[in-house]
């Protein structure tokens, strides 16, 4: 079986949903504790075996690559007695993969950033993390999503129920059921119109691709809000060979969103070994004066 070894990571958007934070920092960069949204996606990667990976970024996203360097000044004042848990953390960021970054220099829609990847991806099939989707889970929903590829050899997207009322946000699933967690595909609308819906499933941060992909791309005009959208290429993926859905384990936080922000923080500092135990205690007592 051909091992899934790369992957893309479109993080172009403009993160208008929480300015004015993002006003100069892209959302991708936003600390969670003590580490930035885009290093989660990049360890998620990395835990299912990616080797390569390619981020899409715009103007103003610089920060990212500078993140994912080597910084021989700070690691010079870090090489000294009882920083040494510090200088591995900041050096192992550069060596977490082989990370390459494309700018794209329209902002034309996911469907046009996933296009911009075909010199990258190549005849290779990829896994797509959503720059602003990070999910935690001991089980990697990439590696999720490889394990359904091996089973199936279609193309995957990582799925979850949502709320009627959140529907019409995402996207919206045809499918039935085939064992466990795994759903056969066959249609798919883009934020659908009360009534439009197929079901409440919808495609939730994360998808594994094959090179068929780009052909579709090429011929997708643009849909919902004039942009080229990647679910109405993998829809007619889905039509003519269908994919395969993994209803995933684990838990996203939308960093494109206030609310998401926060609580991708808030649980994720209950959670940390340095500030778990005293965060939680501070919470306690916070409640009592609310």
């Amino acid at each position: 079986m051909q091992k899934i070894r790369k992957a893309v990571v479109p993080a172009a958007g403009l993160g208008t949903r929480v300015l004015p934070a993002t006003k100069a920092m892209p959302k991708e960069m936003l600390p969670i504790v003590d580490k930035p949204a885009i290093q989660y996606i990049v360890e998620e990667a990395v835990a299912a075996g990616i080797e390569e990976i390619l981020i899409i970024t715009g103007r103003g996203k610089g920060i990212m690559e500078d993140h994912f360097d080597r910084a021989p000044e700070l690691e010079a004042g870090l090489a000294k007695p009882g920083k040494e848990k510090m200088l591995e953390d900041v050096r192992s960021i550069a060596g977490l993969a082989d990370i390459f970054f494309l700018r794209q220099k329209e902002t034309k829609g996911l469907g046009h950033a996933i296009l911009k990847a075909r010199p990258f991806t190549q005849d290779e099939p990829f896994v797509v993390l959503y720059g602003d989707d990070v999910i935690m889970g001991e089980d990697p929903v990439a590696a999720q999503l490889c394990r359904a590829y091996a089973q199936y050899r279609k193309a995957c997207v990582g799925i979850k129920e949502v709320s009627p009322a959140d529907i019409v946000k995402y996207s919206s699933m045809k499918l039935d059921h085939l064992s466990g967690n795994l759903y056969n595909i066959t249609d798919m609308i883009e934020k659908p119109a009360p009534g439009q819906e197929f079901s409440l499933f919808s495609i939730l941060g994360r998808c594994l691709l094959t090179p068929e992909i780009y052909g579709i791309l090429e011929k997708t005009q643009p849909g919902a809000g004039g942009e080229i959208q990647l679910t109405d290429a993998m829809a007619v993926l889905a039509r003519t060979g269908g994919m395969t859905g993994v209803d995933f384990t684990g838990k996203r936080y939308d960093m494109g969103n206030k609310l998401g922000v926060m609580e991708a923080q808030v649980e994720t500092a209950l959670k940390h070994p340095e500030i778990g135990p005293a965060f939680r205690a501070y919470l306690k007592e916070l409640s009592k004066t609310l």
